[in-house]
């Protein structure tokens, strides 16, 4: 608590307000903002200080997981590379250590093994807004994607079958860049009447006979740009990168008793997301028992065994045991 109240005194004395270091526990995850039948909107605020270029000064590429129907976007912060799943919140951020001859390359070789290949959010049926914002006094990249698929496969299949009942209740309008063509493409096939009128009501949905100006989904370039010319600002300010930095300390670098105290912090659990949260507590059960197989008392060690059965602890427990016999008595 003393080292958390010290840390907090340096970041106001390097003009950090409290309301920043709370929103520490805010930033570099990914909320649900809404959620229905027909789309998925997401939002997430990542720390830009430190972000680096990963190819030809771009510093976010995004990447799609078909299999698990995952749309993601990949970041990459001094040595590591991480990837935030976009769709799927919950799920742990993977940070990826990349070769120093070929870094792009390696990365990119990963995510193909674990599924995932480079895409634009267009292309899997997705619009994205992307800003550069300060979130409570922290400088941060704003990602907005929405997730249309679910509306399209319906729009599609109305099209399909000539059947303007099927969207019939539908508020949510579909951006026309997704179905457009698909529907001129039936457009073309309709035979009858009948077919053609269902097909101007759906095209009544979608705006598809209106003359509104072509409204512009993505701003990729514009930011992409306005980020190439930012330059990692890895040491100026504490508090812009506190979040990554104490996670990815406390996950591959602190010894157990650095840990420990860590955890053991009221507001740590606050700071953290719930993934990141969960992840520290599981290097820490880890730890303990690494730190208890080499100076536990036998009393631990059998307490410990009877959790986890492991057969280093069962030799120890008999090679402690072994020990206390052949001590002479006093």
């Amino acid at each position: 608590m003393k080292k958390a109240l010290l840390f907090s005194f340096f970041l106001l004395l390097n003009g950090c307000s409290f309301e920043s270091i709370l929103a520490l526990g805010e930033i570099d995850k990914v909320e649900v903002v809404k959620k229905n039948a027909s789309v998925s909107h997401y939002r997430a605020y990542f720390t830009r200080t430190q972000l680096k270029p990963i190819i030809k000064n771009k510093k976010y590429l995004y990447f799609y997981n078909k299999k698990t129907k995952d749309l993601a976007i990949l970041l990459h912060r001094y040595n590591a590379y991480y990837l935030y799943s976009l769709y799927h919140p919950e799920q742990r951020t993977l940070v990826l250590r990349a070769n120093t001859k070929k870094p792009y390359a390696s990365v990119k070789k990963i995510l193909k093994q674990k599924g995932y290949k480079h895409t634009k959010p267009s292309h899997v049926v997705a619009t994205s807004k992307v800003a550069l914002r300060r979130y409570k006094g922290i400088k941060t990249l704003l990602v907005e994607v929405k997730d249309y698929s679910r509306l399209l496969a319906k729009y599609k299949y109305a099209i399909r079958h000539y059947d303007a009942s099927k969207v019939k209740n539908i508020k949510t309008v579909l951006p026309s860049s997704f179905i457009v063509n698909y529907y001129k493409n039936y457009e073309k096939r309709a035979s009858n009447k009948k077919q053609r009128t269902q097909l101007k009501y759906i095209a009544d949905k979608l705006h598809l006979n209106t003359t509104e100006p072509k409204r512009k989904i993505s701003n990729e370039k514009e930011v992409q740009e306005a980020l190439a010319k930012e330059v990692p600002e890895e040491t100026k300010n504490p508090s812009d990168y506190i979040s990554t930095t104490s996670f990815d300390y406390y996950d591959k670098e602190a010894s157990y008793d650095e840990l420990h105290t860590y955890l053991s912090q009221k507001n740590v659990k606050d700071t953290l997301s719930f993934n990141q949260y969960k992840q520290l507590q599981e290097r820490h059960k880890i730890l303990k028992e690494e730190k208890v197989l080499k100076e536990g008392s036998l009393e631990e060690l059998i307490a410990l065994y009877k959790t986890n059965k492991n057969p280093k602890y069962k030799k120890r427990i008999l090679q402690e045991m072994k020990n206390v016999q052949v001590q002479p008595s006093l």
